[in-house]
């Protein structure tokens, strides 16, 4: 199975290519690509989920180069978890983006899907930090296509943002890696992980200002206080089904944190444990806080799902600081949760907004679809945000008045939020009701909606399995193993 670990970043890959050069033009023909290449990636993910869970870690040397002087692919729990993730929210993208026609508000819509499947499959499977940061960039140059897809000096603007703060992000990536080299000779994370424990003293400084800027760098993707101002424009002014899909982007910075916290930094790693964790408890809190407030004052919808988005962020680093197996267990259901929740409120904001001069009342489905993703997005049983914001405040018992108080407080703040709009916009008294959402526009927001119950319903086997893999995570001799097999 482990020829197949590359065929997720191939197959959007090679997709994208064949749409630009022979279906350029053919937008019916790209549709049909797109679909059957993002149920095709559906299928890769449930069979590398079945492989890890049966096999455990496994290696992808490409061009046969041993570890750790190749480029190495990793499949492990952690990995095949997230491009699952990946697969299953591209499919009710593709079917909005053509249920609502916005595949055809600009060119090369599909291409730049297809590119930023890719990039984000890249990111979760590699194996090494240089090819981190260079999925890093294949995925940023690909959202900055959809973010101004369809044009607007407003959606220009706040695309012109996203690119300045994230093209810094990638000049402390390559800074910080370039300190990390310095001082190892390697890059490749299950080598670093070997490396780093024998340090000599005289070069924790520079190790820990590595630690540092890759912090920073994930904490752009992720949208953390005090590096989230990016965040807010850019998701409010892209169409909705771009934001949508934008939902994992930010837990591609969440995906890393916790690899390095657990596999190159981990908190039994005196020169740079305990700073690493406690940097990002810290900015957790404040993300959480902020995210809630802005909740709570937002103007319209497309703002207010921007900054949910940022609160579930914060919620999520802040299961994931506590770097013990029950903090990783709860951070990653979190994820799973709020992925869906956010990608759910996107399409609902673009089913309500689009074509609109003001509030309308909504039609019954559109305003049910909201509740749903309110219900999710503010952790309010019985779906699966109230089991993720439970798990989380366990995993911090330990501190439970400054964490509880903060993450319910939060959550009340958003309830507020949520309630209010939600009171204006879907229910507003007004005499014209807004248009009614195509079958085709409405199925993928009740895919996504059925998703959210399946993933509560299925919250014991699926935490079991979560669990085993936080476990694998915290003790990671299996994939340093695998990824240094063939080292020479």
């Amino acid at each position: 199975m482990t020829d197949w670990i590359i065929a997720p970043i191939l197959l959007p890959a090679l997709t994208a290519a064949g749409m630009v050069t022979a279906l350029r033009g053919r937008l019916g023909l790209q549709r049909l690509v797109s679909v059957a290449s993002v149920l095709g990636l559906n299928a890769l993910a449930v069979a590398l989920l079945w492989s890890v869970t049966v096999n455990g870690p496994q290696a992808y040397y490409l061009g046969d180069w041993p570890a750790p002087f190749g480029i190495v692919l990793m499949l492990d729990r952690q990995s095949a978890l997230m491009v699952a993730l990946l697969a299953v929210l591209a499919l009710p993208v593709v079917v909005h983006a053509i249920g609502s026609g916005w595949d055809r508000q600009g060119a090369h819509f599909h291409p730049l899907v297809q590119f930023l499947l890719m990039g984000i499959a890249g990111a979760f499977l590699t194996g090494d930090a240089f090819n981190l940061f260079v999925f890093f960039e294949v995925l940023l140059i690909a959202s900055y296509g959809l973010m101004v897809h369809g044009g607007g000096k407003a959606r220009l603007r706040a695309g012109i943002t996203y690119v300045a703060f994230n093209l810094l992000g990638s000049a402390l990536f390559l800074i910080a890696l370039g300190l990390l080299y310095a001082v190892t000779g390697t890059l490749n994370m299950a080598d670093l992980a070997q490396r780093l424990p024998a340090l000599p003293a005289a070069d924790t400084a520079l190790l820990r200002v590595a630690a540092v800027l890759l912090l920073a760098v994930f904490a752009i993707k992720g949208a953390l206080v005090p590096l989230q101002f990016w965040l807010p424009g850019t998701y409010a002014q892209a169409p909705g089904v771009v934001a949508a899909l934008f939902a994992i982007m930010t837990k591609v910075g969440a995906y890393a944190a916790l690899r390095f916290g657990t596999l190159v930094f981990p908190p039994d790693l005196s020169a740079t444990g305990p700073l690493y964790a406690d940097l990002i408890f810290g900015a957790a809190l404040g993300t959480v806080a902020l995210g809630s407030i802005g909740v709570l004052g937002a103007q319209g919808l497309p703002r207010l799902a921007a900054f949910a988005a940022i609160s579930s962020m914060g919620t999520a680093f802040l299961a994931i600081s506590a770097f013990t197996p029950a903090g990783t267990a709860a951070g990653m259901y979190y994820i799973l949760h709020s992925t869906l929740a956010t990608a759910l409120m996107f399409l609902v904001v673009d089913l309500v907004t689009r074509g609109e001069d003001g509030p309308r009342r909504q039609p019954g489905i559109a305003a049910a679809l909201y509740l749903a993703g309110a219900i999710a997005l503010a952790g309010l049983p019985p779906l699966s945000g109230f089991v993720g914001k439970l798990s989380v405040l366990q995993a911090w018992r330990d501190q439970a008045p400054l964490v509880w108080t903060t993450v319910l407080l939060g959550s009340f703040a958003m309830i507020l939020g949520l309630a209010r709009t939600g009171s204006q916009v879907m229910w507003a008294p007004h005499a014209t009701p807004s248009r009614k959402p195509g079958l085709l526009e409405l199925a993928p927001a009740l895919g996504l909606a059925l998703a959210l119950v399946a993933l509560t319903v299925l919250a014991g086997p699926v935490t079991r399995w979560i669990g085993l893999t936080a476990d694998s995570l915290h003790d990671p001799q299996a994939y340093i193993a695998a990824t240094l097999l063939g080292k020479g």
